[in-house]
């Protein structure tokens, strides 16, 4: 199956797979109660927390401590800056005040604590940088909390966490690609699971990717950005009328098909830009724009700034995230 066919077949399942992850952080934690840590804002990244043995809580602001058993993994979408600790009162120095053993540029191991109770921890602050995984994970709630021991995922998660654990602990040729491939693997099924057991999953965006017709559409849009979609186009794919795939587009995702084609493009535009280095005038071609005037045209009308500005570095980091 093509990955167009299959991406109008799976809204959600190609909704996941726009999640390629690119690894800021990686780590293996050896705490000792009493212990804590405080992790920084990172915008833009998603940190994610596996506990291989013994427990601790999280805690951010705006949010109920969640509290994490061995097996279990959490997930904090936003980057947000938060605090990990073995109890309430456990002090929680910033993880730049902790040594930490440098393994790599992205790879480190900290062993910190009182020296009472083990927890052993693998985590990482990882980036997403395809548009439809900035939209997905931008609905997200500021925590997800994945428990592994819940009798369906208990086996394949907990057989997942010790490969993991396994892998940091020897750094093995190759341990850190094994790692973050094994990241990913719990960062998705996390997400997954959010998705199918959440009601607030089936609102917004999220709630249009469950409809059989525009979940179908913003797949088919996501598979092949680059096609010239035009609402006759997308209606036809569906065997709908032009209007009421229009009202319903437009119902369901806040925004008309066509508003959302072109800001999808712009975001993939930025990025071949800000990361590939590409001209603009390469960019207005695979967007198929008749000219580099038109193409820098709508750049400045969907994001604010030029093409020239982005491709130069002049973006505020916040903005990759924004949208």
């Amino acid at each position: 199956m093509d990955p167009v066919t299959a991406a109008a077949t799976d809204p959600l399942g190609a909704a996941l797979h726009s999640l390629r992850m690119s690894g800021s952080f990686y780590g293996r934690s050896e705490f000792s109660a009493p212990w804590g840590v405080e992790l920084p804002p990172m915008p833009g990244c998603l940190w994610f927390h596996a506990v291989t043995s013994g427990g601790c809580r999280l805690e951010i602001e705006g949010a109920e401590p969640c509290l994490l058993g061995a097996g279990d993994l959490a997930l904090v979408p936003h980057g947000e800056g938060h605090r990990l600790r073995s109890d309430p009162a456990a002090f929680a120095p910033s993880i730049y005040e902790i040594p930490r053993e440098i393994v790599s540029d992205r790879y480190e191991v900290i062993r910190h604590g009182g020296g009472g109770a083990a927890t052993g921890m693998v985590c990482g602050a990882v980036s997403l940088d395809h548009p439809a995984a900035d939209r997905l994970v931008g609905l997200l709630p500021k925590v997800i909390h994945h428990e592994g021991s819940t009798a369906l995922e208990q086996d394949w998660t907990q057989s997942t966490l010790r490969l993991m654990a396994v892998e940091a602990r020897t750094l093995r040729p190759a341990a850190e690609t094994m790692v973050t491939r094994l990241s990913d693997i719990l960062v998705v099924q996390a997400i997954r699971s959010w998705l199918e057991t959440d009601p607030a999953s089936r609102a917004g965006w999220l709630g249009a990717l469950h409809d059989p017709q525009i979940g179908r559409a913003i797949a088919l849009i996501h598979a092949d950005p680059t096609r010239d979609w035009t609402v006759e186009a997308l209606s036809r794919e569906l065997a709908m009328s032009r209007s009421a795939f229009a009202a319903r587009f437009t119902e369901l995702v806040d925004e008309p098909a066509m508003g959302y084609v072109t800001r999808l493009r712009m975001q993939l535009a930025a990025g071949w830009l800000r990361d590939d280095r590409a001209t603009v005038a390469d960019v207005a071609d695979r967007l198929n724009y008749r000219s580099e005037a038109a193409f820098s045209r709508a750049f400045k009308r969907v994001t604010g700034l030029t093409p020239g500005a982005v491709r130069a570095g002049r973006e505020p980091r916040e903005d990759r995230f924004a949208a």
